[in-house]
């Protein structure tokens, strides 16, 4: 299945009084990369983190925000340490003691010291904000999988259309060239009988070389073949279990080339338009591709 590499998925989940919030955002990527912003009691798990997302996602830039919410929300995450309020109090009065100043030791000076506060976030207990976490993550990536797999499906069906718009074209094409040979055997005779009034004097096998080399020139027939085939391997590679991006690009490179050595064999106006159509189709697929998985 074609999967975008843009989307966003959200989920929710409760374990022991612990609800976690995960939002996940994904945006196009050459490699898998993932940045987190969650509570600091989970940073220890950020290589489990990292496995749950590659287990699903393989490609794209994706960024998790989780939030916490449990039954304690009213109590501050932090207390004071009264040891340490009690020692810089001492350390600040000697000082003022020392340097002779008349102004008294205040609250606000000890607020300067982050040290006489500490969190009281804690290791989760029992893996109770771990299992809560896993869960909301979880949901958050089967509803980011949700949102990449419709707007592949919706990449996929532009693609198929454009495809088919090219192998239109290619037949177009290979008509056009086949009627172009008898054209240029008589336009060939022709200037060659202006060229010499004697007729006795051109040698006809060498003109029936001459002949069969130019239409070998002219004939794109083995290109428009490989070309459908490409055609062909690409479509297929759209329905795929699997998501195959970068073999999807490879593969509109060897379209572009065939068309390239098409547009270069037919000296023909309208060949030629043609090939800048199917040129264009092409670079709207690579466009799209961009943003494939």
């Amino acid at each position: 299945m074609i999967e975008s590499m843009t989307g966003y998925g959200n989920g929710e989940a409760t374990a022991n009084g612990i609800t976690f919030t995960v939002e996940l955002r994904s945006v196009n990527n050459r490699f898998l990369e993932i940045s987190s912003r969650v509570p600091r009691t989970l940073s220890q798990r950020e290589n489990d983190i990292r496995d749950i997302i590659r287990a699903k996602i393989a490609r794209g830039k994706v960024t998790i925000n989780a939030t916490r919410d449990d039954e304690n929300d009213g109590e501050l995450a932090i207390s004071v340490d009264k040891k340490k309020a009690k020692s810089i109090h001492t350390m600040l009065t000697q000082l003022r003691k020392a340097v002779k100043s008349k102004e008294s030791v205040k609250l606000e000076h000890l607020l300067h010291f982050s040290e006489i506060f500490e969190s009281k976030e804690v290791e989760e207990e029992d893996g109770a904000e771990w299992k809560a976490f896993e869960k909301a993550l979880i949901k958050a990536l089967d509803s980011l999988k949700t949102m990449r797999l419709k707007e592949g499906a919706e990449l996929a069906k532009d693609m198929r259309s454009r495809v088919r718009e090219i192998n239109t074209r290619l037949d177009t094409i290979e008509t056009l060239s086949k009627q172009r040979i008898p054209e240029e055997r008589t336009k060939l005779q022709e200037r060659i009988g202006q060229l010499v009034s004697d007729k006795t004097v051109v040698d006809n096998q060498r003109l029936e070389l001459e002949i069969a080399l130019l239409a070998d020139k002219l004939d794109v027939t083995e290109e428009c073949v490989r070309f459908r085939s490409h055609n062909k391997f690409f479509l297929e590679a759209l329905e795929s279990k699997e998501s195959e991006g970068r073999k999807l690009n490879f593969m509109i490179q060897e379209m572009n080339r065939e068309a390239n050595t098409i547009g270069s064999k037919c000296n023909d106006v309208q060949i030629a338009h043609l090939v800048v159509g199917i040129k264009e189709e092409l670079e709207k697929i690579r466009e799209q591709l961009q943003n494939i998985e």
